[in-house]
Order: C-alpha cells, then sequence, then structure tokens
C-alpha cells in the first residue's frame, strides 16, 4: 500500500506491505506526518458488517486524535465506550434510538469532563463506525483541524447518524416554584436548578425532543411534560409562571439569534417573565428613548443599540412610554455582542407567597 500526497505520487506519506483476507475492510490513514510520536500510518481494522437485529444498532469506535488521551464515550449517564486509546477501536450493539455522545477523558468512574457533546441517531439494523479525529488542541498542534466526530453507515438499513444539534439553555424564573429538574427524552440534562438560574447551552440532537420538569430530586412530582420541534439551533427555554399563582406555569421556548450585531453593536433581548408586572415600557435614562414598548408577561422583543454604558428605566406601558419608572438598572454592552434581559420575580413581593423581588438580570449570549 502506498499512500501520497494528492496529485503528487512522489511525495510518498506511507508505503508498506498490508495483509488482508477475504473479508471488508476499513483503512483509516492516522497520526502525524511530522514528529516521532503517533506518527503517519494506515490502520487497518476488518469490518463486522453481519447482520444486526432490525432493533438494534452495531457502533464501532475509532480513536483517530493523535493528542487525545484515552476516552470514554458516555450516553443517557452510561458508559458506552470506556477507555479507549488511540489507535484502538472497539465495537458495542445499542438499541436504535437518539444519543447524545459525550467524549470525555478516560477515568474510572467515567466522569471526566466532557470535551465534546455530538447527538447522534442509530437506525435499527445499521452498522456504524464513529471516528474520533481531529485535535484537541488545535492550537499546539502541527494542523489546525479542531477534534471531531464523524460517522459513516457501514452496512445494513441505512439512515441515522450523526445529527446537527441543537443547542439549548435553560432558565428558572418561577419565583414559587421549588428547584427543578429538567429531563430531556427521559434523560436528566439539568438538575437542582434553583430561582433564577440559568444554564450554559447544552448540545442535545435536533427534532421532536420530550422536555419535562419535575421537582428537584422528585421525579414522580412531575410540574411540565411536553414534546418541542427543536432545529438545528440556539434556544433559550425559561420555564415560567407559577405553581399556584394566577400566571399558569409553563415553559416558553425562544429560538436564539446569536448572530454578529455588526461592529460597535449591541443586540439585546427583553424577556418579561414576572408574573404580577403589567406590560412593560423600557426607556433609555440619558435620552427618554423607548428601548422596549409595551412588552407583556410571557412576551420578547430585542433591539440594537451602539456599545455603550446605559442606564434603563423600567415603567408601567403607556402610550407615550412615561409611566412611573419601577426600577432602573446600569448595563454595560459591548460591541459586536449579543444579550438576553430576563425581567424576572415580583414587583409586589409582600403580596405573594414568596419573597422574590423584581430584578433585572442580563446574560451574555455571545460575542465575536
Amino acid at each position: 500500500m502506498r499512500i501520497t500526497a494528492a496529485g503528487d505520487p512522489d511525495t510518498v506519506a506511507f508505503e508498506g506491505e498490508v495483509t488482508v483476507e477475504a473479508a471488508d475492510y476499513t483503512v483509516a490513514a492516522i497520526g502525524n506526518l511530522g514528529g516521532d510520536e503517533n506518527a503517519f500510518e494506515p490502520l487497518v481494522l476488518e469490518d463486522d458488517n453481519s447482520d444486526v437485529a432490525d432493533d438494534t444498532a452495531r457502533v464501532r469506535l475509532v480513536h483517530a486524535a493523535p493528542d487525545a488521551p484515552a476516552v470514554d464515550v458516555t450516553a443517557g449517564g452510561s458508559a458506552v465506550f470506556d477507555g479507549a486509546a488511540y489507535g484502538e477501536a472497539a465495537t458495542i450493539e445499542v438499541p436504535a434510538d437518539t444519543y447524545t455522545l459525550q467524549v470525555r477523558p478516560d477515568t474510572d468512574a467515567n466522569d471526566g469532563d466532557v470535551v465534546g457533546a455530538f447527538p447522534a441517531e442509530f437506525a435499527g439494523g445499521t452498522v456504524y463506525t464513529v471516528f474520533a479525529a481531529g485535535y484537541l488542541s488545535p492550537e499546539d498542534a502541527p494542523g489546525d483541524a479542531p477534534f471531531d466526530l464523524t460517522a459513516t453507515v457501514d452496512s445494513g438499513a441505512g439512515g441515522g447518524g450523526l445529527v446537527d444539534p441543537a443547542n439549548v439553555r435553560v432558565g428558572h424564573f418561577s419565583p414559587d416554584a421549588p428547584n427543578v429538574d429538567v429531563y430531556v427524552d427521559g434523560d436528566a440534562v439539568l438538575t437542582d436548578i434553583p430561582f433564577r438560574a440559568l444554564s450554559d447551552y447544552l448540545t442535545i440532537p435536533s427534532g421532536t425532543r420530550t422536555v419535562e420538569i419535575t421537582a428537584a430530586g422528585d421525579p414522580d412530582t412531575s410540574v411540565f411534560e411536553g414534546d418541542f420541534d427543536l432545529a438545528a439551533a440556539d434556544y433559550t427555554v425559561a420555564a415560567i409562571g407559577e405553581l399556584e399563582g394566577d400566571a399558569e406555569f409553563r415553559p416558553l421556548v425562544l429560538e436564539d439569534d446569536t448572530s454578529d450585531p455588526g461592529d460597535g453593536q449591541s443586540r439585546v433581548r427583553l424577556v418579561h417573565v414576572a408574573p404580577d408586572a403589567p406590560a412593560v415600557d423600557v426607556t433609555v435614562n440619558a435620552t427618554g428613548d423607548a428601548l422596549y414598548d409595551g412588552v407583556a408577561f410571557g412576551e420578547t422583543a430585542t433591539g440594537t443599540v451602539e456599545a455603550n454604558d446605559y442606564t434603563l428605566e423600567v415603567r408601567g406601558d403607556t402610550e407615550s412610554n412615561d409611566g412611573d419608572v419601577v426600577a432602573d438598572y446600569d448595563v454595560s454592552l459591548d460591541g459586536n455582542a449579543v444579550y438576553t434581559a430576563f425581567a424576572v420575580g415580583y414587583l409586589s413581593p409582600d403580596d405573594e407567597a414568596v419573597d422574590e423581588p423584581f430584578d433585572l438580570q442580563v446574560a451574555w449570549d455571545a460575542a465575536y
């Protein structure tokens, strides 16, 4: 076998004998051209393309990332591959389903920090190979190829493979609800979330996902369960309303525009989740200009402003945007950045069952 630079037969990266029998093989070119550690070589793998049950998928992992240690791959809190080292392959059979594959450095408890999360759909009766390739630290590597997974369908019914992810973060903005756990398709993705908390973005498979919210540590006390159609986009799912009050408890699903607002510009979205507050106007103290006009509970509005320091005034909604100021907040907005401001809590906490006063929480969404 000879491997050369494309279109240049005289530049030989590898030449040598490879023994193969009457079977199916994958030959993967792995390693680094430069340096002695994990040098460039062909990895010859015999493929098991035998039939697999209609409700089962066979998945092989090939570790071909030269700067990565041995890895565990977990899904739904369980290890599906344990301690796979560079240049090795491991095969399992799993129920046909959609998974989020989490790649971690190998530990005894399979609980290392997640270095990458990859949604995948494995169809029944199908055989797959998943290649872990690229560099975990491309800035320190001889090539600029970041770590990624690539999946191929080897045989069988076909379909499935890696799917485009939805990036989802979850906020708890129901003032009278206890700490909560959040499940996606039956798997706990966040636990013990307190009021006012907003998670980082989680990578989950796009498509129709079942989301359930329960009391923390009590999966039998479910306060919401429902299906949502998620595209390959960024989302915020906010738990809003009240368990006991007039505002119905529900998840508010928002698609996030995290694109670059432009040089020197800041995009700010207001999300009104304060259940006892009327529709509000938000004005800029220095100018009196209305940044948001008449935003009601459960609604959002988005504005783009020049990057600067501002004092924002929250007022009851009026036609002339001159209602009484109920609160003001100083914010510093950077250029080429995206934010979400959540109006949370109670305007009149003394009249409510819990003492959670009104506040404006500004979250950083993206920067360029």
